[in-house]
């Protein structure tokens, strides 16, 4: 996928916990462990604001696209 999540950076910039930012959004430890690990095909907008709030940080900050790395698979793809 050539969207890159860099949510592991942003938490050792902030010298934050996964588990302080999890119970921050709302989310289990593991939702938030594959959000980090881009295995997730979407993220609500509610629980990004969240994420941006607790870390202090703009969505850009989190999220980058590095084209060429697409997997193929452009199924959720609106045409």
């Amino acid at each position: 996928m050539p969207i890159v999540i860099n949510l592991d950076m942003m938490l050792a910039r902030r010298k934050v916990k996964s588990r302080a930012l999890a119970a921050y959004v709302g989310i289990t430890e593991q939702n938030l462990s594959l959000l980090k690990s881009s295995k997730v095909r979407g993220i609500r907008f509610g629980t990004l604001e969240r994420i941006c709030e607790y870390l202090d940080c703009q969505p850009g900050d989190l999220l980058e696209y590095q084209p060429g790395e697409s997997t193929g698979d452009d199924s959720d793809e609106a045409d």
